[in-house]
């Protein structure tokens, strides 16, 4: 898969990782993301999709953690959780919203096979063990979608690797993996009041 890797993202991984400040990066993060992906929606389905995105993508967040700890780099932790969020728009026929093409999803299997059998974490089970113990919210599906294997916004070609784009623009294989100075309130929703509370 190809990612963007920037001083905010190594900003996050620092907030997420930061007892007392993780919730506001957390929340912040959740929201960013499902409206990032909402907007490769079309306008008829974003409000019916955006309580099941809140609550998928907060599931994820605890599986970045979990991969972090595990000694995958950010980007490969980044990634894990990006390729959960194309299983759970491949089953729920959201093919406008995938980042690569539904025949590359075994492909993204096969790569974290070890961190996702051992979190229970399947192609139709993209949460696993992350499920949270209320469930995730429900969707409508768009089947007719997956049906046509139409995949607006994927980008295919990359699912032998993760492939970064730096804050350079230049496309490298596996990313940065010396953490840069930074601190922690560039992450999103992290302010200084909030650093100071930790």
């Amino acid at each position: 898969m190809k990612l963007r890797q920037n001083p905010r993202h190594w900003a996050s991984k620092k907030a997420l990782t930061t007892p007392g400040i993780r919730g506001a990066a957390n929340y912040a993060l959740v929201k960013l993301h499902t409206k990032i992906f909402l907007d490769k929606a079309d306008e008829a389905h974003r409000e019916e999709r955006r309580d099941h995105l809140d609550d998928f993508f907060d599931a994820t967040m605890d599986a970045y953690v979990a991969a972090l700890q595990q000694d995958y780099t950010e980007a490969e932790a980044r990634e894990i959780t990006h390729i959960q969020a194309n299983f759970d728009f491949f089953n729920y026929g959201w093919t406008e919203m995938m980042e690569f093409p539904g025949d590359e999803l075994e492909d993204h299997y096969r790569r974290y096979e070890d961190f996702f059998s051992e979190h229970g974490i399947t192609i139709d089970d993209p949460l696993g063990e992350f499920q949270p113990a209320g469930g995730v919210a429900g969707a409508p599906k768009t089947p007719e979608k997956r049906e046509a294997g139409e995949y607006e916004n994927a980008i295919e070609g990359f699912a032998d690797d993760v492939y970064v784009e730096t804050h350079e623009g230049e496309t490298v294989v596996g990313g940065d993996t010396d953490e840069p100075e930074v601190s922690v309130t560039d992450a999103p929703g992290v302010s200084d009041d909030d650093a100071k509370a930790d």
